[in-house]
């Protein structure tokens, strides 16, 4: 198998980008490697953002593990459901998570029911806890991106726009390939090569921008649980484009529909609903309410 990665609009070119690295014997994937970094960092940005608020960093850390491990539990199941064709006849592939094939929706909703759990059980504000991890579950998006880009997956269909990435044929799987990519395929010193949409890239941009406006916003917020509102709403917008060009996506069963664009629709519409429908009317909740820092 090749393992070089370029973008040839761009002149860049990697000659060996491997999905693993060799430890003390121990082969590691650079995806996990990845996972695991989003992780320690989402528990520095949702303990510095506790702190920053009055909060108890402790309650972070400890709904913190809960949720990660249900996180990734659910970003799997959502994952195997909507791709059960790849593991109905091998099941035991579902616990290989080195190959990668997690689901971020279904891990951010996994992380939403235990924060809803977690807060009711310790008696806190959920809509605040909310807003403290919003930060850090955006980050872990934005670098966990780049765990597809090592495995070669998670791409969108052929361009030749200034950011297409060119990948070995022989590194990804055949059923990512499209009839539009295989009419476009290039054999250069013998190696056939498929040239399409970095959409890895563009979500991880993307998630950078969000993650920025949200850090110069979060001190002007009308009312807790608008950070992550706008979090919700700002990556739904974003992934209801991003997930239109990808050619692995996640199909509801019977009517074929992307399940995972299909719910970023429905996220910013009932996101922008709630953010316009609040920016007007939060003082009616108490649990909602924050003051307005003086000027």
């Amino acid at each position: 198998m090749q393992y070089d990665i370029s973008f040839p609009n761009i002149g860049i070119t990697l000659p060996h980008v491997g999905k693993t690295i060799s430890i003390f014997g121990f082969e590691i994937a650079y995806y996990g490697i990845i996972i695991g970094t989003a992780i320690l960092l989402g528990f520095a940005i949702a303990t510095a953002e506790a702190k920053r608020t009055g909060q108890n960093p402790e309650n972070y850390l400890d709904l913190g593990t809960i949720g990660v491990i249900c996180g990734i539990i659910g970003a799997r199941i959502y994952y195997v459901i909507f791709s059960w064709e790849m593991y109905k006849d091998n099941p035991i592939d579902i616990f290989k998570l080195r190959q990668g094939g997690l689901a971020i929706y279904g891990g951010v909703i996994a992380a939403i029911l235990v924060i809803i759990f977690g807060a009711w059980k310790k008696h806190l504000n959920a809509p605040q806890i909310f807003d403290t991890v919003a930060l850090a579950i955006l980050n872990g998006q934005m670098l966990g991106r780049w765990g597809n880009f090592f495995n070669r997956e998670a791409f969108g269909e052929y361009t030749d726009s200034l950011f297409a990435m060119r990948l070995p044929v022989s590194a990804v799987r055949s059923s990512d390939i499209t009839e539009s990519m295989r009419s476009h395929m290039e054999v250069i010193d013998g190696i056939s090569y498929i040239q399409v949409h970095p959409t890895f890239l563009y979500e991880s941009l993307w998630c950078a921008m969000l993650l920025i406006l949200l850090v110069l916003y979060r001190k002007k917020k009308k009312y807790e649980g608008e950070i992550f509102l706008l979090y919700l709403f700002g990556y739904g917008l974003g992934r209801v484009w991003i997930e239109g060009l990808r050619t692995d996506q996640l199909l509801l069963p019977v009517v074929g529909l992307p399940v995972s664009q299909l719910l970023a629709g429905v996220l910013v519409f009932v996101t922008g609903t709630a953010l316009i429908y609040l920016r007007k009317h939060h003082k009616k909740y108490r649990i909602l309410h924050v003051e307005c820092p003086k000027k």
